[in-house]
């Protein structure tokens, strides 16, 4: 037929209403008059169109005939059920329906002109399928289950998705084959029961139009959108891919089904219980939208609700319903909280609590444009899905949790992903000890036979420019301080400021002195306790106290210019090295996974531990020991360029001095469970953690001069194979024009338990910087 929608079939269907027929003939003879007579009438009727009886295969004989076979079907659709039962005639598994309900009619009629009714998630491979099944089953007698529930979705008058469930009643159908029909063997049905994908195979046992389907299906449709639409849920909230704007749509959709309003939207709100307030959850804003905050991160609970829905929510843990929220904000305590939702035309709304084990986590928001849309009669159709939501809302959490344990792992603790594995493994024994009730004590995590590389770049000077800076600030001051108690002599009787004013030049020639450790705690509080109350009295008489008191620190309420200018700086160039160290590092772990842990405190320093107890899966070699030095070396020198070039970006100058330390001894590193760090293991490796902690603030052997330099490179070593090694890489890097061809070669003054250390020291070549300069403001965007 040419109005099937799936036009390739097994079947060559014939509408045929002969089993009908056939009981009109039985009632004809029936002693029933009034029976009888009808079905002779209509039988008369009928016999002037003997296609009701051989079959139809032209749709447009339906259409022609459609008063004819109403009465024909009259007995199976009666006319006091029309208006409640929602059922036609049609052929399995097709779209073609006719001899609607007036139920049915009314559905189609709410639907539109342009709805195609298809059925729900279903192919022409199913159908194709399904049709070969009823084959199998009605004429090999097999009992092959093929029923997957089968669903229309059709928009009503509101344009909400209503779901109906479709039945099938098959005892007017026949089916039987062509004469030319292949029977089949018990091994060939077995193969196509095991090969539901390979639609050629059935096509070529069940070939196109090889069997007559003749009769028809009676179609009755059953509304479960409500049952649907909470199936549809959890499907939904199983999915964790749903992050989109598509999944808001989605979400909306089923919550309109549910609650049959056309305009409802969704939103949650987070609940953080520690601190009593509301956050906007973690999803994007395309995904799920807070109705409570609007445009606010967070918000107090008791600022954002009225005091009732507070109560109702947070501390009751109820259900609060707002029907009509202009009414609702006609009360002076709901006006905030009502303004916030009709700013949003929101008329009507739920908020319901989401609650696990007596905990609430958020609040579920629905909202309407349309007054009373939402009441306190539909709110009972939350208990249908809240169930869902909490388990969902759950698994959110939990996944936002490890989430930021995962944060922390990376951003906030030194356990580096190339040791993580150890980590992972001890935790997974503890786990399954304790989840078998068996005591466990967790052992430490110790790297045997690693080999360490240090290596620093150092602020130089760093405290004596700190105290400099210091120094500046607290001389401005009291400066700024004496200069006002100059302008006041003339205006002001106060005895008392000629003393303060005494005082304050005392501390100012203090400033010659060095800094004490004490001094500027002292002046500080000799300002804020002696002199501030006296300048306070006087603000609103003198400009000069007003713009001095603007010149303040908010947080010290002290001079923060020059020691504001060293800080950033600082900061500026730390957060610089690092970048490029880390950015590097990324580089390095492709020549041999290994530990890196990095420090920035006047300076950046790094450790490196590389050993195949690290990665035990990877056979490892000294070459990519040789490797890794080189890659350090050379990663240094890239540091010193960067500093090179933002310096002269930077409001305050600062030098840089780089230093390696050479340790070719393998060592082993064990997890301070009390510190959370890795450390040194054993006596004999604490001899390279104190040349570490020692070497940066070391002379050169005989003379008062540190054995770091700005602009240049300090490499620290004990051995001559280590010395031999380190000049090949000085070399190489010289030859590309990294380093510039002088070197100098020293001994380091002996330490305290430690001696024999020799070091060199080369210059970076700074005319191989890239051409690329920085603003101040260009260097503190990239940083961000």
């Amino acid at each position: 037929m040419e109005n099937n929608y799936f036009t390739e079939s097994p079947f060559k269907t014939f509408i045929s209403f002969h089993k009908v027929i056939n009981v009109l003939e039985e009632i004809a003879l029936s002693s029933v008059d009034y029976r009888s007579n009808y079905a002779k009438a209509l039988l008369k009727e009928v016999s002037s169109k003997p296609e009701l009886m051989t079959g139809i295969d032209d749709f447009n004989f339906i259409k022609e005939n459609e008063q004819l076979i109403t009465y024909l079907l009259a007995d199976l659709f009666p006319t006091a059920l029309t208006h409640n039962e929602i059922k036609a005639v049609t052929l399995p598994f097709q779209n073609i329906t006719f001899n609607y309900t007036e139920r049915f009619k009314k559905i189609l009629n709410d639907a539109g002109q342009t709805f195609d009714m298809n059925i729900r998630d279903f192919d022409e491979h199913q159908f194709y399928i399904m049709n070969c099944t009823l084959i199998l089953n009605a004429h090999y007698s097999q009992n092959i289950d093929f029923g997957k529930p089968l669903f229309y979705d059709i928009p009503d008058a509101n344009g909400i998705i209503r779901h109906y469930r479709i039945l099938y009643n098959a005892d007017f159908v026949e089916i039987f084959p062509n004469e030319e029909v292949k029977h089949l063997s018990k091994n060939e049905i077995e193969e196509l029961i095991d090969n539901y994908d390979n639609l050629q195979l059935w096509k070529q046992k069940f070939p196109p139009h090889s069997w007559i389907l003749k009769g028809f299906v009676i179609i009755t449709l059953v509304d479960v959108t409500v049952e649907n639409a909470v199936s549809n849920l959890k499907t939904y909230l199983l999915r964790p891919e749903n992050k989109d704007s598509e999944s808001k749509q989605k979400s909306n959709s089923i919550f309109r089904s549910v609650f049959k309003v056309p305009d409802l939207q969704l939103g949650f709100t987070m609940y953080n219980e520690e601190e009593d307030r509301f956050e906007k959850p973690v999803f994007k804003e395309e995904t799920m939208f807070s109705f409570i905050l609007l445009d606010q991160k967070d918000a107090d609970c008791k600022n954002a609700l009225c005091g009732c829905s507070y109560e109702y929510l947070i501390e009751n843990k109820n259900v609060f319903i707002i029907p009509d929220v202009t009414e609702f904000a006609k009360q002076e305590q709901n006006k905030y909280f009502a303004e916030k939702l009709l700013s949003q035309n929101i008329q009507s709304c739920l908020l319901a609590p989401v609650i696990k084990n007596n905990k609430l986590l958020g609040i579920l928001e629905l909202a309407s444009s349309k007054v009373r849309a939402l009441n306190s009669i539909n709110a009972n159709k939350l208990e249908l899905i809240m169930p869902f939501l909490e388990d969902t809302i759950i698994r959110t959490f939990t996944d936002m949790q490890n989430q930021l344990e995962a944060i922390i792992q990376k951003e906030y603790t030194t356990i580096h992903p190339s040791v993580y594995w150890k980590f992972k493994r001890e935790a997974k024994n503890y786990f399954q000890n304790i989840t078998s009730s068996k005591d466990y004590i967790l052992k430490e995590i110790v790297f045997k036979n690693v080999y360490p590389l240090y290596g620093q770049i150092d602020i130089k000077s760093s405290s004596e420019h700190r105290n400099e800076t210091v120094k500046t600030d607290l001389r401005n001051q009291l400066k700024n301080i004496i200069d006002i108690f100059d302008t006041l002599k003339s205006t002001s009787n106060l005895l008392i400021v000629e003393q303060r004013k005494f005082e304050l030049k005392e501390l100012l020639n203090e400033m010659d002195a060095p800094l004490k450790t004490d001094t500027e705690q002292q002046v500080q509080s000799f300002i804020e306790l002696e002199i501030h109350p006296i300048l306070t009295t006087l603000q609103n008489e003198e400009s000069k106290v007003k713009a001095y008191f603007d010149n303040l620190d908010p947080k010290t309420s002290m001079f923060y210019h020059a020691r504001k200018d060293f800080d950033h700086t600082l900061s500026v160039i730390n957060k610089k090295l690092a970048s490029v160290l880390d950015a590097k590092q990324l580089e390095a772990q492709q020549i041999y996974p290994h530990y890196y842990e990095r420090f920035k405190t006047d300076g950046v320093e790094h450790n490196l531990y590389i050993g195949e107890s690290i990665v035990p899966t990877i056979p490892f070699d000294k070459m990519y020991l040789s490797n890794l030095r080189l890659w350090q070396l050379q990663t240094l020198c890239e540091m010193e360029l960067e500093h090179h070039r933002i310096k002269d970006t930077l409001p305050y100058s600062l030098d840089v001095t780089s230093l390696i330390l050479v340790f070719s001894s393998p060592i082993s590193i064990r997890f301070r469970m009390d510190e959370k760090r890795f450390d040194v293991d054993g006596s004999y490796n604490a001899r390279y953690e104190v040349v570490k902690k020692r070497i940066d603030k070391a002379n050169i052997k005989g003379t008062d001069k540190r054995i770091t330099e700005k602009e240049k490179i300090t490499i620290v070593y004990s051995h001559n194979q280590e010395e031999a090694e380190y000049l090949k890489y000085i070399k190489y890097l010289q030859f590309k024009k990294i380093l510039e061809p002088a070197l100098e070669r020293f001994e380091v003054e002996d330490l305290q338990g430690i001696s024999g250390l020799k070091a060199f020291r080369v210059k970076v070549l700074n005319t191989e910087i890239s051409e690329k300069k920085y603003s101040y403001h260009e260097l503190l965007d990239e940083l961000k």
